[in-house]
């Protein structure tokens, strides 16, 4: 037979002209317009926790650890060996990891204990930073945190609940909440014959007798539930007095598992770390929160809570593939230079970073009004956060797929984490009511809330006199809505001009002149085309790549 003798010839290529790995930075630290909004909304105190989350989620370790959570979803285990339920959703050990990790650095808990004003600001800060890491973790660390308000409005119901949940820990076991170092809550709203059309829930609540007035058992299907491997949930559930909230536990009173089976794991398009379910209640034990028949009054304070949620997970998607693009072209190399210096190249980084600037200042001032003291601002934090997750959502999905496309092909391969981004953008859009919803809400709020839009007018009156663009554009969305009441085929078009209008005013009054200047000719002047980077000639892209680049 021949034999093949040793090669003696050179290697087939050389690595060369491919950027450093990305690992080992400090996302806050290198993110200028998160760390300026961040000590302008009134949170300076909570700057060095979120430098220390910064360097965390920016290290190898826990952005490895991010992509074996989504590499290995979790499983959903049914019964035992001996065939008796179980209902669990089992998790790579990376999901615990960051699950801890995320507790350890208080996003559940942070706004409802802060050291400083701004409690809410930190709470949004830091679900930002460690979504850039992995995003499935937060969604119950969202509905924990949004769990709060709601809760409070029954005390005796939530005082062992909230003992445990603000200053807990992560605590995987299932086991008796006296027991527990923490917990989480998550939520059971929707069915598949309503949606978000809640009051076509088919659920049942059925008082206990003699169980002290607020046990129930509950019997139903809920088509979404999201994180069944929390300790409890908020649901819906009809009772004699109509759509009411309640309190589900997993473990029941007389210490055994509840009865909620988990029907199966939603096979999702991304968010892959997260278990989202279906459940049934076969006579569940549940804790009626608040009164009969005003279960969307409870629930409404969760829901408002987890949209900011909402807004501020769509900022970490787009920081980390804005991040990204940026290390990708600051050490590739085509034609003779750095494609960072590529004119072209230079002009769609500057618009992703316009784009993500406006988010940011966009994000931070809703977190800071929910922190208000007055009615005033709690008013517009109503308004504005429809308002936000309506347009920062829908931006982000072609965000991030420009920013792949700056990587081109590499971009493409999940050894980056850009197609992981892709498949998580849509989802903050959707849950948490999907965008038809949330414009909907917008235009009930004007009619319901005339505080919040006035409100709303005086956060842009701020800006006036700072560009003749911006006060025409401010003229002429308040002019209009003050001249006809919107009707409901129009509820995208003047969402997206509260939002525009509302992020040009944040800039001209606190960002970059560069910044803000390209912002308004290119999104309320009318100057910039309909895709990223289609800009002017006068456009001045430098001064804001140079600013997101570290330059």
């Amino acid at each position: 037979m021949p034999r093949f003798a040793p090669s003696t010839s050179l290697a087939t290529h050389e690595v060369m002209n491919q950027p450093p790995e990305f690992a080992g930075r400090n996302l806050y630290a290198s993110d200028p317009a998160l760390r300026e909004s961040v000590l302008r909304e009134g949170a300076a105190w909570v700057d060095a926790r979120a430098l220390a989350l910064g360097a965390l989620a920016g290290s190898e370790a826990v952005l490895e650890a991010g992509d074996l959570a989504n590499r290995h979803p979790p499983e959903l285990i049914a019964f035992d060996r001996y065939g008796r339920r179980l209902d669990e959703a089992r998790f790579h050990p990376a999901y615990h990891q960051l699950m801890g990790l995320a507790m350890e650095h208080r996003i559940h808990d942070i706004a409802w204990t802060p050291e400083g004003p701004g409690g809410h600001v930190a709470h949004a800060v830091l679900l930002a930073l460690f979504t850039q890491a992995e995003a499935g973790t937060m969604c119950p660390m969202t509905m924990t945190y949004a769990a709060v308000p709601a809760l409070r409005s029954t005390p005796e119901v939530a005082a062992p609940w909230l003992s445990k949940l603000v200053g807990g820990s992560y605590d995987a076991p299932l086991r008796p909440i006296g027991e527990k170092a923490g917990v989480t809550i998550g939520m059971a709203m929707t069915e598949k014959q309503g949606g978000s059309d809640v009051r076509a829930n088919a659920t049942r609540a059925e008082r206990m007798p003699g169980a002290g007035g607020r046990a129930y058992r509950l019997t139903g299907h809920k088509w979404f539930c999201s994180a069944p491997m929390s300790d409890g949930f908020l649901t819906l559930a009809y009772a004699p007095g109509g759509l009411s909230c309640f309190l589900v536990p997993r473990i029941a009173p007389d210490g055994e598992r509840n009865r909620i089976q988990v029907m199966r794991l939603k096979d999702k398009l991304g968010n892959k770390s997260n278990a989202s379910s279906e459940i049934e209640y076969h006579g569940a034990y549940a804790e009626l929160l608040g009164e009969e028949g005003r279960g969307v009054n409870v629930i409404i304070d969760m829901v408002h809570h987890t949209r900011l949620g909402t807004i501020a997970g769509t900022l970490g998607i787009m920081r980390m593939a804005l991040a990204q693009a940026l290390h990708h072209a600051s050490h590739r190399r085509v034609f003779q230079k750095t494609l960072i210096d590529q004119p072209l190249m230079e002009a769609v980084l500057a618009d992703l970073a316009l784009e993500y600037e406006a988010a940011v200042a966009l994000t931070m001032r809703v977190a800071r009004a929910f922190d208000g003291a007055d009615e005033s601002e709690r008013a517009f934090a109503r308004l504005a956060v429809a308002v936000a997750k309506y347009w920062l959502t829908k931006r982000c999905a072609n965000f991030v797929y420009e920013c792949m496309e700056c990587l081109g092909g590499a971009g493409y391969v999940e050894e980056t984490p850009l197609p992981r981004l892709f498949r998580e953008s849509p989802l903050n859009a959707i849950w948490e009511g999907s965008g038809n919803v949330i414009a909907l809400d917008i235009l009930r709020t004007f009619a319901r809330e005339p505080q919040a839009l006035a409100a709303f007018a005086a956060e842009l009156r701020r800006a006036a006199g700072a560009d003749a663009r911006l006060d025409a554009a401010i003229a002429e969305v308040l002019d209009g809505l003050a001249a006809a009441r919107p009707v409901e085929a129009e509820a995208r078009f003047v969402a997206e001009r509260l939002a525009l209008t509302l992020q040009a005013a944040l800039l001209a009054r606190h960002a970059p002149s560069a910044v803000a200047d390209a912002f308004i000719a290119t999104r309320i002047a009318g100057g910039g085309g309909r895709s990223y980077g289609a800009v002017p000639r006068d456009f001045a892209a430098a001064p804001i790549v140079a600013r997101h680049a570290g330059h």
